[in-house]
């Protein structure tokens, strides 16, 4: 690994936002949920959780959704699950929606723990959505249309979030569980090995302060010989 690519690891790593999430609510379109994958990297979200529709998305179906190489993709079952889940940890729950009492997203405070809910391009929010929301958001418009893409409104939403948080020096240190900060330092600098380890439920190799695993050579007798210990996650 080469000095830059440690570094540029740990850059991203540093400014990871734990607590600020999306929730997709049976976005159909895979383009749509493609490019709101993509905006969560730029603006640091680490995790996003996702209801599919019953057709599944498009390109690209299933768990390819949840081996997004940069952001973990959650499917839920269910959107009660990750809403009543995320709301126990102290969440404000945001969703976008024409709703009389809805403010404008600039008024929110995106410094808070937060969860975004991103409604279905044809329908918007479900009920259940609508019925365990906090806060209503809207992007002002002068236009004939009433909304946005989808995606082009969760990047709209998410990087006024994110300029709040640098603003309240949100970014200044990392903010991440130390052991998230390496087990994602490890997946993203050694992809191969990493998924050969959560095949086998196998804890990941000690590194070394440059990012390359201390002892390969070791780990990998070690492993033939069956000493290494199994994790129970």
């Amino acid at each position: 690994m080469t000095p830059e690519r440690h570094a540029k690891i740990c850059s991203v790593l540093d400014v990871r936002q734990p607590d600020l999430t999306v929730v997709a609510d049976e976005i159909h379109k895979g383009r749509n949920m493609a490019a709101i994958v993509r905006t969560c990297d730029a603006v640091g979200v680490p995790k996003i959780y996702a209801v599919a529709p019953e057709a599944g998305y498009h390109p690209y179906r299933g768990t390819a959704l949840g081996t997004t190489k940069w952001v973990d993709v959650e499917l839920c079952p269910t959107l009660a699950t990750p809403l009543e889940d995320l709301k126990s940890q102290g969440f404000q729950i945001v969703s976008t929606a024409l709703e009389p009492s809805a403010c404008d997203y600039r008024e929110v405070d995106f410094t808070q723990p937060t969860a975004l809910v991103m409604g279905n391009e044809k329908v918007g929010i479900s009920d259940t959505a609508r019925a365990m929301t906090d806060v209503f958001v809207t992007i002002p418009m002068v236009g004939m249309v009433e909304s946005l893409n989808v995606s082009v409104a969760a990047a709209i939403i998410l990087n006024e979030a994110l300029e709040q948080r640098r603003k309240a020096g949100m970014l200044d240190q990392p903010r991440l569980p130390q052991a998230t900060y390496d087990a994602l330092f490890f997946r993203w600098a050694h992809p191969q090995v990493a998924g050969f380890c959560d095949e086998r439920g196998l804890p990941y190799p000690p590194m070394a302060p440059d990012g390359e695993i201390a002892d390969p050579v070791g780990w990998h007798s070690a492993v033939k010989a069956g000493n290494t210990k199994v994790t129970t996650d």
